[in-house]
């Protein structure tokens, strides 16, 4: 179906195709009024003839507005078997629905056939997390220091990594908010929705020492913020996007180094380690297990390439 693509846009590009008059004028509007850049308008011109070519030899028709809804679904039918991107679907769609409304602004056409054509659902990404063996290495082989930035930068990438908060999650917490008594700490997630999260022992002496030194510094109260700046401010989240990065990228080479990759890599590494769905959903504070499902596509693809890497067969 590729190579049917691929010898569907040569005859595209090398056959020379006039455009209709209702067409010409479309991308002529798109010039003038719209003042849409050159390179924009030949990607409009080529995604209409495209459409233009497949309706003149599927149905005999010579212009795109005389075709109707079933004609534009077969289309999309058409690209798809050809294995185009989503994305490069919906584009064409979004350049046909600016078509047909030109015609209907200019009483060419008395209903728009797009209207009961769908976009196409765009894939989904799967979570991008860092694997476990790298994180172990970052908090173990990692000097962070005794001193008040070394322990609050450690305690930041601690509570991301075992509790999964939320970059504004950790941001909102307050002393008060945390009991190293019962070992746990109450989050207020969206929606100010508040969940208890269970603390490891050893977050918890790694918060002990920090709230020894930021006293020594700044003093507090129980109602003060947890994270302060180098200069005794609330944390703001460039602040901790920059941390992260720094931290991150001593242990890995990808692109994404942001709070909400602990945030996954949390999740993922529960759920392998055997993690029931549902505790997962109430521990990352999902409003449905539906937002926690996408884990599982993580461990299945795991599972996957240790399958290729192992089977014989493979």
């Amino acid at each position: 179906m590729l190579i049917f693509w691929h010898i569907f846009n040569a005859r595209v590009s090398s056959f020379y195709f006039h455009m209709g008059q209702y067409s010409d004028k479309f991308l002529e509007y798109l010039g003038s009024v719209r003042r849409y850049s050159g390179h924009t308008i030949t990607a409009y011109r080529n995604d209409l003839q495209q459409f233009e070519l497949f309706l003149k030899e599927y149905y005999g028709l010579e212009s795109p507005h005389e075709s109707d809804t079933a004609m534009i679904r077969s289309w999309l039918a058409h690209l798809s078997r050809s294995g185009i991107a989503r994305s490069s679907l919906n584009r064409k769609l979004s350049v046909l629905s600016s078509y047909f409304r030109f015609l209907l602004k200019n009483s060419v056409l008395k209903h728009n056939p797009m209207l009961k054509v769908s976009s196409v659902k765009k894939e989904g990404r799967l979570p991008v997390f860092i694997d476990e063996s790298k994180l172990g290495s970052l908090f173990e082989d990692t000097a962070f220091g005794d001193d008040f930035p070394g322990l609050r930068d450690l305690l930041m990438l601690e509570l991301f990594y075992t509790t999964g908060i939320r970059l504004s999650e950790l941001i909102g917490l307050k002393h008060s908010d945390i009991d190293t008594g019962s070992m746990q700490m109450k989050v207020s997630g969206k929606g100010n929705k508040q969940r208890i999260i269970p603390l490891l022992e050893g977050v918890g002496d790694t918060y002990r020492r920090y709230c020894e030194q930021k006293r020594k510094m700044f003093g507090g109260k129980e109602t003060d913020p947890v994270f302060m700046t180098d200069k005794g401010k609330k944390l703001y989240p460039l602040f901790v996007y920059r941390k992260v990065g720094h931290y991150l990228g001593l242990v890995t080479t990808r692109s994404r180094k942001s709070p909400h990759v602990l945030r996954h890599s949390f999740a993922t590494h529960m759920l392998e380690r055997g993690a029931e769905l549902n505790a997962i959903k109430e521990l990352l504070g999902h409003a449905s297990l539906s937002a926690t499902q996408i884990y599982t596509h993580n461990t299945a693809e795991k599972i996957k390439n240790v399958y290729k890497q192992a089977h014989p067969r493979a």
